[in-house]
């Protein structure tokens, strides 16, 4: 059988303290395109179709795992009660790694740029091997465990504290990923020992005991870029620069256009169709998706929504979740739509908030409209039909209905149903005093005087 159709386990390694990040916030919950480390980590290798997905924790493992529970339900975790290195890491998989019959990939939390065709690579390479490792050629590669290679052969691994000055000098270094047969895995594991300078039981023995069983390891190589890892604060706002740089430039090669891509901030999760147009300072919250045709407007922020082809939205627009934008529909500058559905062709636009509401096709909301939907308790729905004409400042105290081709009267506050092509007035008669603002006016002033 070949190694690219055995079955896929998936160990990821997110149980370090990460002190650098001077945070009460454990390390693989840091954000990053607007989604956990952990996240980019687990996203990575979904395209490999991982059958178990095993998670190791330890510092802040309660938040770790509920967070697990949002990210992949279908994950499982254990906990490393004491850290001891990373080797003693993976070994808290083999219970759940018993009976396994296919390979298992070892990951980090803290690793997010690493490509599927990278661990793609590593799976075929496990063909004619039985220990893959994932290496770089680093511009510096102090402090990094070094490759010691014999041809194509990985001999073993050496860490840089422990390497000799020649050993300091090879530039092949470790990222720390690995591939291999998970029971062959879980075996030369539990032979590593701590005689090092840390103490502790090192994953990177592995190929070194591989050789000594007769079996084979080598090193398939990627970029330096892809095996950051993110230790510190700055290391973190680096790597969401390098986060933010390859969804740019996926963007573009995918046919959306950016007016000014330094200035576009993506979410992990944030799918743009071809054709699309984003102009300056658009912010992507998770869940966001903008189909073929659609344009963003600038300073625009939008999370956890959706906008179909042919739409205009913004400038200066927010769409929170649940905001379902149709086809050919406006929405303009300080516009605000949580939670409501707004049909094709039908315009907000311009100082308005939709909150819990469904507009119909064509609909026309004037300026300063409000669904008033929250009572101090509970959210209540606001339905406004098809063709209807909410006029300008019209509050809309929810739970309303307003029917087709109906309209609002400027200034009305609506708290009963409109019926289908009525006109609903809902204003206080106007009472006009003549000659009183004349008089106030002089009062005030007289007043402001006294005061001075």
């Amino acid at each position: 059988m070949q190694a690219k159709s055995r079955s896929l386990a998936l160990v990821v390694l997110a149980a370090g303290a990460g002190t650098r990040m001077m945070s009460d916030l454990p390390k693989p919950l840091h954000p990053l395109g607007q989604a956990p480390l952990l996240a980019h980590a687990l996203a990575s290798a979904a395209p490999l179709a991982p059958s178990r997905i095993i998670v190791v924790t330890g510092h802040g493992a309660d938040a770790v795992e509920a967070a697990l529970a949002d990210i992949a339900p279908e994950a499982v975790s254990v906990r490393q009660a004491e850290q001891l290195g990373t080797g003693h890491a993976v070994l808290q998989a083999a219970e759940m790694l018993q009976g396994f019959e296919g390979d298992a990939v070892v990951l980090y939390a803290d690793t997010p740029f690493i490509r599927a065709e990278t661990l793609d690579a590593m799976r075929a390479a496990r063909g004619a091997h039985d220990v893959v490792m994932l290496g770089f050629e680093a511009a510096d590669p102090t402090g990094y465990g070094r490759m010691i290679m014999d041809g194509e052969a990985l001999s073993r691994i050496v860490e840089h504290k422990d390497a000799s000055d020649a050993e300091r000098q090879i530039s092949l270094c470790n990222s720390g990923l690995l591939c291999a047969d998970a029971q062959v895995l879980i075996a030369l594991l539990r032979k590593v020992g701590n005689a090092n300078a840390n103490g502790e039981y090192y994953l990177t023995d592995v190929p070194e005991l591989a050789t000594q069983a007769g079996l084979s390891a080598t090193v398939v190589v990627c970029d330096e870029d892809e095996t950051r890892g993110i230790n510190s604060r700055a290391e973190l706002a680096r790597a969401e620069a390098q986060f933010q740089a390859l969804r740019r430039t996926e963007a573009l090669e995918n046919g959306v256009t950016l007016q000014a891509p330094e200035t576009v901030f993506f979410a992990l999760d944030t799918w743009v169709g071809r054709d699309a147009e984003i102009e300056p300072n658009v912010v992507f919250g998770p869940g966001v998706t903008v189909e073929s045709g659609a344009r963003i407007r600038a300073f625009s922020h939008l999370e956890g929504a959706h906008v179909s082809a042919g739409a205009i939205v913004g400038p200066y627009a927010r769409l929170r979740p649940g905001a379902e934008i149709g086809n050919d529909a406006r929405i303009g500058n300080f516009v605000e739509i949580k939670a409501a559905e707004i049909g094709e062709g039908a315009k907000v636009n311009h100082l308005t908030y939709v909150g819990d509401a469904t507009v119909g096709a064509r609909a026309n909301l004037g300026a300063g409209s409000v669904t008033c939907n929250y009572d101090g308790v509970m959210k209540h729905r606001t339905e406004i039909g098809e063709d209807a004409f909410i006029g300008s400042d019209t509050m809309l105290v929810a739970p309303v209905k307003v029917g087709a081709r109906a309209m609002t009267a400027s200034g009305s506050v609506v708290t009963e149903d409109v019926p289908e092509a009525a006109l609903a007035l809902g204003r206080a008669k106007q009472v006009n005093k003549p000659g009183l603002a004349v008089k106030l006016m002089d009062r005030l002033r007289a007043i402001k005087a006294k005061k001075g």
